[in-house]
């Protein structure tokens, strides 16, 4: 029995997403690395991106029967039902969940019905705790991107280059609608994650239009009450495949990472939602500082726009809601020419399985309270905005750094990366807040030239003569 608290089926409305008691405006969180094993989630160089070099390594240091051990201990571990749990606990509303073809479907064909079990497992915990759950094809049959995060056995995007693997993904996606076509939980079908990146977005961009269309035909044979969700080519970022509808019940989806987090970083989505009429969804997003997921998270939500953090857990991270520790020894598993003794690995793999568990995981705050807007943060006067809706490009008066979106690992910005906005008397700049927080101190050149009130939404800063502000540090 499901507790979802809002009940009905998610589907498009106009260019908003809906269910049965009304608008919605998604906030959910990726369950990266689960199904689909990625290397720097793991803390691993190149040669150890892709699941098939993970799990090769790791057969490869330990033997065939401790690995096929330890992979069925890690989907145990890695996510779990105290997971679900928190993720609903935390604020999130929805899981998004990356499918590897692999899991579920051999290379014949056959389906894998253990795969399958791992996605019914997520599914009736998403509907255990009130989640939703986005099913996401991440590593398609052959893959379609060519790249490790989909698994792709040959580094090209060969779903577009055998007729095999486009009839084993239609085959796929019936089976899922099939099984899933009745459960409310369900938040919709994410078609393909990110097809066709650089030169393979312009080769078969055509192919990747009829698969779309192919797919939509396939699952709504099943299927007529489910969202369907496509994604643009190159990172999702490129939406000339999705020029024209492929359903009624659709949702277009990008993702954004290492951008500035203004309206010019999403202004063409915006502009395909209106000329299509279409809801549309940041399906992956992260990977930065606090600051910069703040700013991003806000900007989606002025715009009605849901989304979803990427990803939930990783080893050693400051950027995601949890971080396992790093086990001691690591460092053996992850260097290709390191040849440790089998014994000494297994031990660390074990080390590693409990390390991962949500009990022994450090929860980043500052993650949580930068994508729910809680006001403990300290925030770049860049991070907030205008009534004007000014690029933080115009706001700066000074040279935007090189490097400043690029803070993958999350490392804290240096001074000169609080990149001074100048305000002139009367101007405003508005920081939105899910709560009034109980102090503040702005770092400005003349700070008295500021007035910070409480709207009952944003902290404004008001500018009773010009200055320079730089950040404001913000208290619960």
């Amino acid at each position: 029995m499901t507790r979802l608290h809002r009940r009905g089926f998610v589907r498009a409305e106009g260019t908003q997403l809906v269910d049965d008691s009304g608008t919605l405006l998604p906030r959910g969180v990726g369950l990266g690395n689960w199904l689909l094993a990625e290397g720097y989630m793991w803390l691993f160089g190149d040669e150890l991106a892709s699941p098939r070099q993970i799990e090769h390594r790791i057969e490869t240091l330990v033997g065939a029967d401790r690995a096929s051990e330890f992979w069925h201990r890690f989907r145990d571990a890695f996510v779990g039902e105290t997971d679900f749990a928190l993720i609903a606990a935390l604020g999130f509303d929805h899981v998004r969940l990356p499918i590897n073809a692999r899991g579920v479907m051999a290379a014949d064909g056959t389906l894998v019905e253990a795969g399958f079990d791992l996605i019914e497992r997520a599914v009736a915990w998403s509907e255990q705790y009130g989640l939703r759950i986005l099913l996401d094809l991440h590593g398609a049959p052959g893959g379609q991107t060519g790249t490790n995060i989909d698994d792709s056995e040959h580094g090209r995007p060969e779903l577009f280059m055998r007729p095999i693997h486009r009839e084993h993904t239609i085959a796929l996606w019936r089976e899922l609608a099939l099984r899933y076509r009745d459960r409310e939980a369900v938040f919709g079908y994410d078609l393909l994650n990110e097809p066709l990146p650089n030169e393979w977005q312009y080769r078969y961009a055509d192919h990747l239009v009829d698969l779309y269309r192919d797919l939509t035909t396939a699952v709504r044979e099943i299927d007529d009450r489910h969202l369907i969700m496509y994604e643009g080519s190159h990172w999702a970022t490129n939406w000339a495949p999705l020029r024209e509808r492929f359903d009624d019940n659709q949702a277009l989806q990008f993702h954004r990472y290492w951008c500035q987090p203004d309206d010019s970083s999403i202004a063409e989505y915006l502009a395909v939602r209106d000329r299509l009429e279409t809801p549309i969804y940041m399906g992956e997003g992260g990977e930065n500082t606090p600051a910069w997921i703040y700013a991003a998270t806000r900007l989606y939500e002025r715009h009605g726009i849901g989304w979803n953090l990427w990803p939930w857990k990783k080893l050693g991270t400051r950027t995601s809601p949890l971080s396992a520790g790093v086990p001691d020894g690591w460092e053996q598993i992850a260097d290709m020419s390191a040849r440790p003794d089998a014994d000494v690995v297994w031990r660390v793999l074990e080390d590693f399985l409990s390390a991962v568990e949500v009990s022994r995981c450090e929860t980043r705050t500052p993650v949580l309270d930068a994508v729910f807007a809680r006001p403990t943060l300290v925030l770049p006067a860049w991070a907030g905005r205008t009534e004007e809706g000014t690029t933080i490009a115009a706001m700066t008066s000074a040279p935007i750094p090189d490097g400043l979106w690029h803070h993958t690992s999350g490392t804290p910005y240096s001074h000169e990366e609080y990149v001074p906005v100048s305000v002139s008397e009367g101007s405003r700049l508005m920081f939105d807040l899910a709560a009034a927080p109980s102090g503040w101190k702005v770092e400005a050149d003349d700070p008295d030239a500021v007035a910070v009130v409480w709207d009952g939404q944003s902290l404004v800063l008001e500018a009773r003569s010009s200055t320079v502000v730089r950040w404001i540090e913000l208290t619960s």
